[in-house]
């Protein structure tokens, strides 16, 4: 414990303290958080190299470098954030990486700021924490390794977690200043409620998911709000690349296109999805074979289906063929691994040496749609 005054030391005892008979002391069961929207990329902070010591102690206050670096608690009801209401998202005072939003934000009457849920659930790690006689669970920050509080299992529904966090663990960032700092994905949590009811999510199965994020995400200024790969159609809670890929968890490979109904129809979704598909391949999609790999369409109520139904109508027609794909009910939709996301901006060139050899644009071409 780095030295400072005996008052200092009171004062801490007291804020831990009344930590623990406020805030509770519990075990909880870890909360499963899907993200919407993209995930903030863990690539863009393993680029990024934590400073030494002697650097954080020139760019942190003492309350700020004691709280990060050694676990301390900065005094209830005076510190930054516990009680502010402003709009935005908080980052990790070392190193920025988006931590939690203010549209998660509530008054647990503790005196520190507190959430429901992380913004990005991959940027949190807990681990057991044992001082002064008793367990609770500490939150840490994952790339910079900042202490940032503790997590309770006495918050509000649907969570049931409380995570009591010091001030001095975090940066906030306005949303007016979100696309400014460098967190532009961010913006669209902040849109006003009429435009959240306009939001729609379309769900497709065309093959490798690396492959049918592109043209979507070339849709941004036309609708499109986010694009993400992940797994749908199978019964398995929570599949993985490899579950799916090895097991019959009945998943398919698919997307989560979010777009604005105002801006760009659920037709014109679909008839990006036909122009990027194979509808004549039964058993998968171009290279790729196996239940995971099969073409489908989604559903998530009857005028989608209604849509889809009558799209499918005008493919038959125009190829003269039976068409494979299916339209089905939607599932639940799972995110896939960090990775995966935005492949083919990560990973250039692997991913024009895959698309390439999986002959996808000349069967596209072939086609003709």
């Amino acid at each position: 414990m780095p030295s400072f005054g005996f008052s200092n030391l009171i004062q801490m005892v007291v804020a831990i303290i009344t930590s623990t008979l406020v805030c509770g002391i519990s075990s909880h069961a870890k909360a499963v958080a899907l993200v919407t929207l993209q995930k903030y990329s863990g690539e863009k902070m393993k680029d990024m190299k934590k400073p030494t010591d002697d650097e954080l102690k020139k760019k942190l206050n003492k309350t700020q470098y004691l709280v990060t670096q050694h676990e301390e608690t900065e005094p209830p009801f005076k510190n930054e954030f516990w009680d502010s209401k402003k709009e935005g998202i908080y980052v990790d005072i070392v190193l920025g990486e988006p931590l939690f939003s203010s549209l998660d934000k509530y008054d647990s009457g503790t005196g520190w700021p507190s959430f429901k849920k992380p913004l990005v659930p991959e940027n949190i790690t807990e681990r057991k924490d044992k001082k002064f006689f008793t367990t609770r669970t500490e939150v840490r920050s994952k790339w910079s390794n900042s202490h940032l509080g503790h997590v309770f299992d006495d918050g509000p529904k649907p969570t049931g977690l409380r995570y009591c966090m010091n001030s001095a663990s975090l940066r906030f960032i306005a949303k007016e200043d979100l696309e400014k700092e460098g967190y532009g994905e961010f913006v669209a949590l902040f849109k006003s409620s009429k435009m959240d009811e306009k939001l729609e999510k379309a769900i497709l199965a065309g093959g490798c998911f690396w492959c049918l994020q592109p043209p979507y995400d070339k849709l941004k200024e036309e609708g499109v709000v986010a694009v993400s790969v992940g797994y749908s159609g199978g019964d398995l809670d929570n599949p993985t690349y490899e579950k799916v890929s090895h097991e019959k968890t009945g998943h398919k490979e698919v997307i989560e296109v979010t777009y604005d109904s105002s801006k760009i129809s659920y037709e014109k979704i679909l008839e990006i999805f036909w122009k990027n598909i194979d509808p004549l391949d039964p058993a998968g999609q171009f290279c790729d074979k196996g239940e995971q790999y099969q073409s489908a369409i989604y559903y998530a109520s009857p005028d989608q289906k209604k849509i889809a139904e009558k799209s499918k109508q005008e493919i038959e027609k125009k190829l003269k063929n039976p068409i494979a794909t299916q339209i089905l009910p939607a599932k639940k939709y799972y995110p896939a691994e960090d990775y995966h996301q935005s492949y083919y901006t990560k990973n250039p060139i692997r991913y024009k040496y895959y698309r390439t050899t999986c002959g996808r644009d000349q069967r596209l071409k072939k086609l003709g749609l």
